[in-house]
Protein backbone atom coordinates (compact mmCIF):
# COMPACT_ATOMS: atom_id res chain seq x y z
CA UNK A 1 0.00 0.00 0.00
CA UNK A 2 2.89 2.35 0.80
CA UNK A 3 4.15 2.05 -2.78
CA UNK A 4 0.88 3.50 -4.05
CA UNK A 5 1.15 6.67 -1.94
CA UNK A 6 2.72 9.83 -3.38
CA UNK A 7 6.44 10.23 -2.69
CA UNK A 8 7.97 13.22 -0.91
CA UNK A 9 8.75 15.05 -4.13
CA UNK A 10 5.16 14.70 -5.31
CA UNK A 11 3.94 16.26 -2.07
CA UNK A 12 6.40 19.12 -2.63
CA UNK A 13 5.04 19.60 -6.15
CA UNK A 14 1.50 19.73 -4.76
CA UNK A 15 2.72 22.24 -2.17
CA UNK A 16 4.24 24.43 -4.90
CA UNK A 17 0.93 24.44 -6.78
CA UNK A 18 -1.02 25.30 -3.60
CA UNK A 19 1.45 28.08 -2.74
CA UNK A 20 1.15 29.49 -6.26
CA UNK A 21 -2.64 29.32 -5.99
CA UNK A 22 -2.68 31.19 -2.68
CA UNK A 23 0.32 33.48 -3.12
CA UNK A 24 1.15 33.81 -6.84
CA UNK A 25 4.22 35.83 -7.72
CA UNK A 26 3.80 38.53 -10.35
CA UNK A 27 5.21 41.78 -11.65
CA UNK A 28 8.87 42.67 -11.11
CA UNK A 29 9.43 39.99 -8.42
CA UNK A 30 8.24 37.39 -10.95
CA UNK A 31 10.75 38.71 -13.50
CA UNK A 32 13.64 38.37 -11.06
CA UNK A 33 12.40 34.96 -9.96
CA UNK A 34 12.26 33.96 -13.63
CA UNK A 35 15.92 34.94 -14.08
CA UNK A 36 16.88 32.86 -11.04
CA UNK A 37 14.85 29.95 -12.41
CA UNK A 38 16.62 30.15 -15.78
CA UNK A 39 19.99 30.00 -14.04
CA UNK A 40 18.84 27.04 -11.95
CA UNK A 41 17.70 25.18 -15.09
CA UNK A 42 21.06 25.78 -16.77
CA UNK A 43 22.87 24.42 -13.70
CA UNK A 44 20.49 21.45 -13.63
CA UNK A 45 21.44 20.40 -17.18
CA UNK A 46 25.11 21.02 -16.39
CA UNK A 47 24.81 18.53 -13.52
CA UNK A 48 23.03 16.06 -15.82
CA UNK A 49 25.99 16.22 -18.19
CA UNK A 50 28.59 15.96 -15.43
CA UNK A 51 26.92 12.91 -13.85
CA UNK A 52 26.61 10.86 -17.03
CA UNK A 53 29.56 8.61 -17.83
CA UNK A 54 30.39 8.71 -21.54
CA UNK A 55 31.48 5.07 -21.38
CA UNK A 56 27.95 4.02 -20.42
CA UNK A 57 26.44 5.56 -23.54
CA UNK A 58 29.10 4.09 -25.84
CA UNK A 59 28.72 0.60 -24.35
CA UNK A 60 24.94 0.73 -24.55
CA UNK A 61 24.90 1.40 -28.26
CA UNK A 62 26.22 -2.13 -28.80
CA UNK A 63 22.70 -3.38 -28.02
CA UNK A 64 21.28 -1.26 -30.82
CA UNK A 65 18.03 -3.20 -31.42
CA UNK A 66 16.85 -2.70 -27.84
CA UNK A 67 17.97 0.94 -27.78
CA UNK A 68 16.24 1.66 -31.09
CA UNK A 69 13.00 0.03 -29.90
CA UNK A 70 12.96 2.17 -26.75
CA UNK A 71 13.72 5.36 -28.69
CA UNK A 72 10.99 4.61 -31.24
CA UNK A 73 8.52 4.02 -28.42
CA UNK A 74 9.53 7.26 -26.70
CA UNK A 75 9.69 9.58 -29.72
CA UNK A 76 7.36 7.93 -32.26
CA UNK A 77 4.73 5.75 -30.56
CA UNK A 78 4.04 8.21 -27.75
CA UNK A 79 3.66 11.21 -30.10
CA UNK A 80 1.34 9.21 -32.37
CA UNK A 81 -0.82 8.39 -29.37
CA UNK A 82 -0.78 12.08 -28.47
CA UNK A 83 -1.95 13.02 -31.95
CA UNK A 84 -4.71 10.43 -31.64
CA UNK A 85 -5.96 12.20 -28.52
CA UNK A 86 -6.52 15.25 -30.72
CA UNK A 87 -9.74 13.60 -31.89
CA UNK A 88 -11.20 14.43 -28.47
CA UNK A 89 -10.09 18.08 -28.50
CA UNK A 90 -11.71 20.48 -27.94
CA UNK A 91 -15.14 18.88 -27.41
CA UNK A 92 -13.96 16.55 -24.60
CA UNK A 93 -10.45 17.71 -23.71
CA UNK A 94 -9.86 21.47 -23.49
CA UNK A 95 -7.26 22.73 -25.95
CA UNK A 96 -4.68 23.92 -23.34
CA UNK A 97 -4.86 20.56 -21.55
CA UNK A 98 -4.58 18.69 -24.84
CA UNK A 99 -1.44 20.66 -25.69
CA UNK A 100 -0.07 19.60 -22.30
CA UNK A 101 -0.81 15.97 -23.12
CA UNK A 102 0.86 16.37 -26.52
CA UNK A 103 3.90 17.94 -24.86
CA UNK A 104 4.01 15.03 -22.41
CA UNK A 105 4.12 12.61 -25.34
CA UNK A 106 7.23 14.17 -26.94
CA UNK A 107 9.39 14.20 -23.80
CA UNK A 108 12.36 11.89 -23.16
CA UNK A 109 12.29 9.03 -20.69
CA UNK A 110 13.22 9.33 -17.02
CA UNK A 111 16.68 8.34 -15.84
CA UNK A 112 16.60 7.44 -12.15
CA UNK A 113 13.21 5.71 -11.95
CA UNK A 114 13.69 3.80 -15.22
CA UNK A 115 16.96 2.36 -13.95
CA UNK A 116 15.64 1.73 -10.43
CA UNK A 117 12.53 -0.15 -11.58
CA UNK A 118 14.53 -2.15 -14.13
CA UNK A 119 16.89 -3.19 -11.35
CA UNK A 120 14.08 -4.17 -8.97
CA UNK A 121 12.36 -6.21 -11.68
CA UNK A 122 15.55 -8.04 -12.65
CA UNK A 123 16.06 -6.42 -16.04
CA UNK A 124 19.14 -5.43 -18.04
CA UNK A 125 20.44 -2.56 -15.91
CA UNK A 126 23.41 -1.50 -18.14
CA UNK A 127 21.06 -1.29 -21.13
CA UNK A 128 18.57 0.70 -19.03
CA UNK A 129 21.27 3.18 -18.03
CA UNK A 130 22.20 3.66 -21.68
CA UNK A 131 18.60 3.86 -22.91
CA UNK A 132 17.49 6.41 -20.33
CA UNK A 133 20.64 8.50 -20.75
CA UNK A 134 20.50 8.43 -24.55
CA UNK A 135 16.82 9.34 -24.47
CA UNK A 136 17.56 12.45 -22.43
CA UNK A 137 20.49 13.49 -24.61
CA UNK A 138 18.49 13.14 -27.82
CA UNK A 139 15.48 14.70 -26.14
CA UNK A 140 17.29 18.03 -25.97
CA UNK A 141 17.06 18.06 -29.78
CA UNK A 142 14.03 15.90 -30.54
CA UNK A 143 11.56 17.34 -28.04
CA UNK A 144 11.73 20.94 -29.39
CA UNK A 145 11.62 19.65 -32.98
CA UNK A 146 8.57 17.49 -32.26
CA UNK A 147 6.89 20.38 -30.46
CA UNK A 148 7.46 22.58 -33.49
CA UNK A 149 6.18 19.94 -35.91
CA UNK A 150 3.14 18.73 -33.96
CA UNK A 151 2.06 21.99 -32.38
CA UNK A 152 2.46 23.99 -35.59
CA UNK A 153 -0.29 21.91 -37.17
CA UNK A 154 -2.64 23.74 -34.85
CA UNK A 155 -0.89 27.06 -35.28
CA UNK A 156 0.35 27.02 -31.68
CA UNK A 157 4.14 26.88 -31.83
CA UNK A 158 6.65 27.18 -34.61
CA UNK A 159 10.42 26.82 -34.93
CA UNK A 160 12.21 30.11 -34.49
CA UNK A 161 15.86 31.04 -34.24
CA UNK A 162 15.20 32.52 -30.80
CA UNK A 163 13.77 29.21 -29.53
CA UNK A 164 16.70 27.22 -30.96
CA UNK A 165 19.21 29.64 -29.45
CA UNK A 166 17.61 29.50 -25.99
CA UNK A 167 17.57 25.71 -26.04
CA UNK A 168 21.17 25.55 -27.24
CA UNK A 169 22.38 28.08 -24.68
CA UNK A 170 20.37 27.04 -21.65
CA UNK A 171 20.08 23.29 -22.12
CA UNK A 172 22.47 21.81 -24.67
CA UNK A 173 25.62 23.88 -24.16
CA UNK A 174 25.39 23.54 -20.38
CA UNK A 175 24.92 19.77 -20.80
CA UNK A 176 27.96 19.59 -23.10
CA UNK A 177 29.99 21.66 -20.60
CA UNK A 178 29.08 19.14 -17.93
CA UNK A 179 30.11 16.24 -20.22
CA UNK A 180 33.46 17.88 -20.98
CA UNK A 181 34.17 18.31 -17.28
CA UNK A 182 32.76 14.88 -16.37
CA UNK A 183 36.18 13.15 -16.30
CA UNK A 184 37.34 15.68 -13.70
CA UNK A 185 34.25 16.27 -11.56
CA UNK A 186 31.91 13.38 -12.43
CA UNK A 187 32.94 11.08 -9.57
CA UNK A 188 32.71 13.92 -7.05
CA UNK A 189 29.23 14.93 -8.24
CA UNK A 190 27.99 11.33 -8.19
CA UNK A 191 29.36 10.92 -4.66
CA UNK A 192 27.47 14.03 -3.50
CA UNK A 193 24.05 12.83 -4.65
CA UNK A 194 22.41 13.49 -1.27
CA UNK A 195 23.69 17.06 -1.29
CA UNK A 196 22.81 17.83 -4.91
CA UNK A 197 19.38 16.13 -5.08
CA UNK A 198 17.70 19.04 -3.22
CA UNK A 199 19.11 21.39 -5.87
CA UNK A 200 17.79 19.20 -8.70
CA UNK A 201 14.33 19.09 -7.20
CA UNK A 202 14.45 22.69 -6.07
CA UNK A 203 14.98 23.95 -9.62
CA UNK A 204 11.94 21.97 -10.79
CA UNK A 205 9.86 23.33 -7.90
CA UNK A 206 10.89 26.86 -8.89
CA UNK A 207 9.64 26.29 -12.44
CA UNK A 208 6.37 24.78 -11.21
CA UNK A 209 5.75 27.64 -8.78
CA UNK A 210 6.47 30.27 -11.43
CA UNK A 211 4.38 28.46 -14.07
CA UNK A 212 1.36 28.07 -11.84
CA UNK A 213 1.67 31.62 -10.51
CA UNK A 214 1.26 32.84 -14.08
CA UNK A 215 -1.56 30.37 -14.68
CA UNK A 216 -3.40 31.39 -11.50
CA UNK A 217 -3.03 35.06 -12.41
CA UNK A 218 -4.66 34.22 -15.76
CA UNK A 219 -7.46 32.28 -14.02
CA UNK A 220 -6.60 28.62 -14.70
CA UNK A 221 -8.65 27.30 -11.75
CA UNK A 222 -11.68 29.20 -12.95
CA UNK A 223 -11.50 27.38 -16.28
CA UNK A 224 -10.51 23.94 -14.95
CA UNK A 225 -13.26 22.04 -13.12
CA UNK A 226 -12.89 18.96 -10.90
CA UNK A 227 -14.29 16.76 -13.65
CA UNK A 228 -11.60 18.10 -16.01
CA UNK A 229 -8.91 16.96 -13.56
CA UNK A 230 -10.57 13.56 -13.20
CA UNK A 231 -10.69 13.19 -16.99
CA UNK A 232 -7.02 14.17 -17.25
CA UNK A 233 -6.04 11.52 -14.70
CA UNK A 234 -8.03 8.92 -16.66
CA UNK A 235 -6.38 9.92 -19.95
CA UNK A 236 -2.92 9.71 -18.34
CA UNK A 237 -3.71 6.23 -17.02
CA UNK A 238 -4.95 5.04 -20.43
CA UNK A 239 -1.91 6.54 -22.15
CA UNK A 240 0.46 4.75 -19.79
CA UNK A 241 -1.47 1.47 -20.14
CA UNK A 242 -1.32 1.67 -23.95
CA UNK A 243 2.47 2.15 -23.96
CA UNK A 244 3.00 -0.62 -21.42
CA UNK A 245 1.13 -2.97 -23.76
CA UNK A 246 3.15 -1.78 -26.77
CA UNK A 247 6.50 -2.26 -25.01
CA UNK A 248 5.54 -5.64 -23.54
CA UNK A 249 4.11 -7.12 -26.74
CA UNK A 250 6.72 -5.46 -28.96
CA UNK A 251 9.58 -6.85 -26.86
CA UNK A 252 8.21 -10.38 -27.26
CA UNK A 253 7.67 -9.97 -31.00
CA UNK A 254 11.26 -8.80 -31.46
CA UNK A 255 12.55 -11.85 -29.61
CA UNK A 256 14.13 -10.03 -26.66
CA UNK A 257 15.00 -12.13 -23.64
CA UNK A 258 13.29 -11.55 -20.30
CA UNK A 259 15.83 -9.00 -19.03
CA UNK A 260 15.66 -6.92 -22.22
CA UNK A 261 11.84 -7.02 -22.29
CA UNK A 262 11.77 -5.65 -18.74
CA UNK A 263 14.18 -2.88 -19.76
CA UNK A 264 11.98 -1.98 -22.73
CA UNK A 265 8.86 -1.83 -20.55
CA UNK A 266 10.31 0.47 -17.91
CA UNK A 267 12.47 2.71 -20.12
CA UNK A 268 9.95 3.00 -22.96
CA UNK A 269 6.92 3.88 -20.82
CA UNK A 270 8.37 6.75 -18.77
CA UNK A 271 8.29 10.49 -19.29
CA UNK A 272 10.73 12.76 -17.50
CA UNK A 273 9.42 15.44 -15.17
CA UNK A 274 13.00 16.51 -14.44
CA UNK A 275 13.60 17.33 -18.12
CA UNK A 276 10.04 18.21 -19.10
CA UNK A 277 9.32 21.07 -16.73
CA UNK A 278 12.56 22.97 -17.49
CA UNK A 279 12.11 22.35 -21.22
CA UNK A 280 8.57 23.72 -21.07
CA UNK A 281 9.81 26.93 -19.48
CA UNK A 282 12.29 27.40 -22.34
CA UNK A 283 10.19 26.22 -25.30
CA UNK A 284 7.06 28.08 -24.20
CA UNK A 285 8.85 31.13 -22.81
CA UNK A 286 6.52 34.09 -22.51
CA UNK A 287 3.44 31.85 -22.41
CA UNK A 288 1.42 30.44 -19.53
CA UNK A 289 2.72 26.91 -19.04
CA UNK A 290 0.62 25.89 -16.04
CA UNK A 291 -1.79 23.89 -18.19
CA UNK A 292 1.14 22.55 -20.25
CA UNK A 293 2.94 20.93 -17.29
CA UNK A 294 -0.18 19.79 -15.38
CA UNK A 295 -0.65 16.54 -17.41
CA UNK A 296 3.05 15.76 -16.93
CA UNK A 297 2.89 16.28 -13.17
CA UNK A 298 -0.05 13.89 -12.88
CA UNK A 299 1.56 11.36 -15.25
CA UNK A 300 4.73 11.48 -13.13
CA UNK A 301 2.94 10.18 -10.04
CA UNK A 302 0.83 7.67 -11.97
CA UNK A 303 3.89 6.13 -13.67
CA UNK A 304 5.70 5.85 -10.33
CA UNK A 305 2.80 4.07 -8.64
CA UNK A 306 2.03 1.72 -11.53
CA UNK A 307 5.66 0.86 -12.31
CA UNK A 308 6.52 0.32 -8.62
CA UNK A 309 3.75 -2.27 -8.49
CA UNK A 310 4.77 -3.77 -11.86
CA UNK A 311 8.43 -4.03 -10.81
CA UNK A 312 7.43 -6.05 -7.74
CA UNK A 313 5.26 -8.32 -9.91
CA UNK A 314 8.24 -9.05 -12.19
CA UNK A 315 10.54 -9.60 -9.20
CA UNK A 316 8.10 -11.93 -7.41
CA UNK A 317 7.53 -13.88 -10.61
CA UNK A 318 11.27 -14.35 -11.08
CA UNK A 319 11.65 -15.55 -7.48
CA UNK A 320 8.82 -18.02 -7.96
CA UNK A 321 10.36 -19.35 -11.20
CA UNK A 322 13.79 -19.66 -9.58
CA UNK A 323 12.31 -21.46 -6.58
CA UNK A 324 10.44 -23.87 -8.86
CA UNK A 325 13.64 -24.72 -10.76
CA UNK A 326 15.85 -25.17 -7.68
CA UNK A 327 13.33 -26.95 -5.44
CA UNK A 328 13.88 -30.72 -5.05
CA UNK A 329 11.45 -32.94 -6.91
Amino acid sequence: MKRLLPDTFTWLLIGAVILASLLPISGEPAEWFGVATSIAIALLFFLHGARLSTDVVIAGFLHWRLQLFILVTTFVVFPLLGLGLGVFSPWLIDQPIYLGLLFLCVLPSTVQSSIAFTSIAGGNVPAAICAASTSNILGIFLTPVLVALLFSTGGEVGISFDMIWKIMLQLFLTFVAGQLLQPFIGNWIRSKKTLLTPFDRGSILMVVYLAFSEAVTEGIWGRLAVEDLALLVLVDILLLAAVLVVTSVGGKMLGFNREDRITAVFCGSKKSLASGVPMASVIFAGQSIGAIVLPLMLFHQIQLMVCAWLARVYADRQKAETAAVTSPR
